[in-house]
């Protein structure tokens, strides 16, 4: 049996997809379902169990888990970053990680778990998985933080010789419908293009970048779920691992592409910056990937035009229709 975390979300449904894909139907999903359409991410998935996480946390505080699990991908998490509630955030984010990731090593299960790129703040520090880069890291919000200290937690208990931890960058594709606000701009994009033809994005505030030529590390989710199950199959590549394409590409540059795909002429229109995040505004994000590469990753990455191509023609014009 595998265990997904978060396997009715975005990243988590991909994944049972991906597990599906190559014949592994012996899933046990955990996660909070509430009265988002988080549900239909499953409606076409291949499992053998859904469990509500506080029903899984007690099974695992009450050590009543079943046997035979094979590998526990834990990618369940508050992932608003926009949550202000701390004392939550730690619950569940940083509190549930610490207990699962002690129970799974304990028993010798292959442990892999989501981090976020938003542990790297703005910016300033860097944006190196290497371990020792971990101690100069300051999040900008709690979201981040939770990540963080989950993060910093693993390395001095030394899991992180374990297990796998990743820090997944902009992250986009289907299976996200259920995310409101906290959706890709290619999803925002597709819907607002398809209804009046504009696209809006941020004027810059900053000298060295025009309008529209911030930078961001997307990456397509079928590649994630190619990443996450080659980390489950080599047990040696431990450690944490950023997930981007390594190739930063502008707004402007997603905005060419989600039009392309509609085939649609390209009309833009810059709008004000809150001023609310106009200081923390981040106006370039890469993620390294010397790293992954070097334990022996060696797949290309989907590029930025061909992802959103498949995106929106395969999966947001029909509907939008499911991984599955």
């Amino acid at each position: 049996m595998y265990i997904v975390t978060g396997g009715a979300g975005f990243i988590g449904s991909a994944l049972v997809w991906k597990l599906n894909s190559i014949g592994i139907t012996d899933i046990l999903i955990v996660d909070a379902l509430g009265s988002s359409d988080k549900w239909k991410n499953l409606s076409s998935l291949r499992f053998t169990d859904f469990l509500h996480k506080d029903d899984f946390l007690q099974m695992l505080i009450s050590e009543t888990m079943p046997d035979g699990i094979e590998g526990v991908f834990h990618l369940g998490a508050c992932s608003s970053t926009t949550e202000r509630n701390a004392d939550y955030l730690l619950q569940n984010n940083y509190r549930y990680s610490c207990l699962l990731a002690r129970w799974t090593l304990s028993k010798k299960i292959r442990f892999l778990y989501a981090s976020s790129a938003a542990t790297y703040g703005d910016g300033s520090s860097g944006y190196s998985d290497d371990h020792d880069s971990l101690f100069q890291l300051r999040p900008q919000n709690i979201y981040g933080y939770s990540k963080h200290l989950f993060d910093l937690f693993a390395l001095r208990r030394g899991y992180l010789d374990h297990c796998a931890g990743i820090k997944f960058f902009n992250v986009y594709g289907p299976n996200e419908y259920h995310k409101g606000d906290m959706s890709s701009v290619i999803y925002k994009a597709f819907h607002q293009i398809h209804e009046t033809g504009t696209l809006k994005l941020f004027r810059s505030y900053r000298d060295d970048f025009a309008d529209g030529e911030q930078k961001r590390d997307f990456i397509f989710v079928k590649d994630c779920v190619e990443v996450l199950w080659w980390l489950f199959e080599h047990k040696n590549a431990n450690g944490l691992f950023n997930l981007g394409t390594g190739k930063a590409r502008t707004w402007n540059d997603l905005a060419a592409a989600v039009f392309s795909a509609m085939k649609r002429p390209v009309k833009i229109e810059y709008i004000d910056m809150p001023e609310s995040i106009r200081d923390r505004y981040q106006y370039f994000t890469e993620a390294r990937m010397e790293k992954l590469r070097q334990a022996g990753y060696t797949e290309p990455f989907t590029s930025l035009e061909d992802g959103v191509e498949d995106y929106v023609r395969n999966y947001l014009a029909r509907g939008p229709a499911h991984l599955g």
